[in-house]
């Protein structure tokens, strides 16, 4: 899984390929944090936690983070309680086959420990299936058809995809054997605190010497930390025992039951648990900054002069100067409406004479606005004279628009800038440079963009 972090910026990657339009420009953010300093993991985490401004898409994905987890909290809860009733069920009787008790503690969970040592020894470096993607998928878990439930839904099955989980899932199948050896445990303490236990043992084949022996074998592990292991003469006595037996033989058996569980069952699913947990730190998938789109990011904010002495500035991009028509023409605002009611008269009067028509189409917003205005252009060859306000964003929405209009368009499309005759509130309270600053960085991203596109400006008076 990748960190909270990357997920973000993985996320903020894959939206703004497909041409996603966010609560906050992405190239505004990106041109801000070329002058901060930071590392370049850093600084992609920054950029995309800015871009997500008001914590959308943080949390999409802590929704569809938290319902994994808490299915895995929920398998556990409910292989503790099983584990709490298959022992409390075990152990009605007051008189108990110690052996056969073990065995059931211990006999398929050592199984089970032995099968996923040998076939993690045999698939190293393998892609082992992955069960668990299928049964957490996210689109199971999160419903929703816009871009940005699709996008973190895509996200997380990748996710899940990822060589390294099958360590992650290493981890979870360790942590329910765990939950349910914990039952047992429970369920142990217990029952020998409310109830008088005998242990008893019977063999039709091992002697009680062979039982001896075993015992010992098995109690040398818990007696290493200091659980109590049956002596001889408490073995010999415990043989096909019906009755209450001695309080301190019970006592030796109980020690020895409790320590192996312990010992046996949780110690190493604890250790093979560690080591899952390890493995999945070291192989756990991780921010690839290596792809192109982040790899243009950075070398965008690697941009710097080298020696003042040196450095030739680049001429800033200009848009070329319109030419305008003498044919008939369609006026409209994008997006923004104007203060002025014939806001093109100022950049047409000079060129405008008897026979020039204008076709004014309003203010060109929704996508209604855009099929209006795309199936009138394409049934008449007309000039396209589009307002855009000097506070608008040459976003990539924005631009999209621009790019569908000129397509469009068949006699061409020129722009015209459109600028504030009146202060607003806002504006009252910035000062006369820092309004000049803003308008001149605006005025420059207009010009870039619409250079890049051989789109005209025309400027007013022209």
């Amino acid at each position: 899984m990748l960190s909270p972090q990357d997920q973000l910026t993985e996320l903020v990657r894959t939206l703004e390929t497909q041409q996603h339009v966010f609560t906050t420009d992405p190239l505004l953010i990106t041109e801000k944090l070329q002058s901060e300093d930071g590392k370049p993991l850093q600084k992609l985490h920054r950029r995309a936690s800015r871009i997500d401004s008001n914590g959308a898409l943080a949390q999409v994905l802590g929704k569809i983070d938290g319902r994994i987890k808490g299915i895995m909290v929920v398998m556990s809860i409910v292989w503790c309680v099983s584990g709490f009733l298959g022992l409390f069920t075990l152990l009605q009787s007051n008189v108990v086959n110690f052996f056969y008790v073990l065995v059931c503690l211990l006999g398929f969970h050592t199984i089970m420990l032995v099968g996923w040592l040998v076939m993690t020894l045999m698939n190293q470096g393998k892609q082992s299936t992955n069960w668990f993607a299928s049964f957490v998928s996210p689109s199971y878990l999160i419903r929703g058809k816009d871009d940005v439930t699709k996008a973190a839904v895509d996200l997380y099955e990748r996710q899940l995809q990822h060589s390294g989980m099958r360590w992650y899932l290493g981890k979870f199948s360790h942590q329910l054997w765990l939950a349910t050896l914990t039952g047992m445990l429970f369920a142990i303490v217990f029952l020998l605190v409310v109830r008088q236990y005998s242990f008893s043992w019977e063999s039709t084949l091992l002697s009680d010497q062979a039982l001896i022996a075993l015992t010992q074998i098995l109690g040398w592990l818990p007696s290493m930390v200091g659980f109590d292991v049956p002596d001889n003469a408490a073995v010999t006595q415990s043989r096909l025992v019906t009755d209450a037996m001695p309080l301190s033989v019970a006592r030796q058996w109980a020690s020895l039951l409790v320590g192996s569980l312990l010992m046996y069952g949780m110690v190493p699913r604890a250790i093979a648990w560690t080591f899952c947990a390890l493995m999945f730190r070291r192989k756990k998938m991780r921010l690839d900054i290596k792809l192109p789109y982040y790899q243009k990011i950075l070398n965008f904010w690697q941009r710097h002069v080298v020696d003042a002495d040196d450095y030739n500035e680049a001429p800033a991009p200009i848009a070329p100067k319109a030419t305008v028509s003498a044919g008939k023409k369609v006026v409209a605002l994008l997006e923004y409406p104007s203060e002025q009611d014939n806001w093109w008269q100022a950049g047409l009067n000079a060129t405008l004479n008897a026979s020039s028509e204008i076709e004014n189409f309003g203010i060109i917003d929704d996508r209604d606005d855009m099929a209006r205005l795309k199936a009138y252009l394409d049934g008449h060859p007309v000039q396209v004279l589009l307002g855009i306000h000097e506070n608008a964003l040459p976003d990539r929405g924005t631009l999209r628009k621009l790019d569908q209009i000129a397509s469009h368009a068949k006699e061409g499309l020129i722009v015209q800038l459109l600028g504030e005759t009146t202060l607003t509130d806002k504006t009252e309270d910035q000062t006369s440079e820092q309004l000049l600053e803003h308008q001149n960085i605006r005025y420059q991203q207009w010009q870039t963009a619409l250079s890049a596109r051989k789109i005209g400006l025309v400027h007013s008076g022209a």
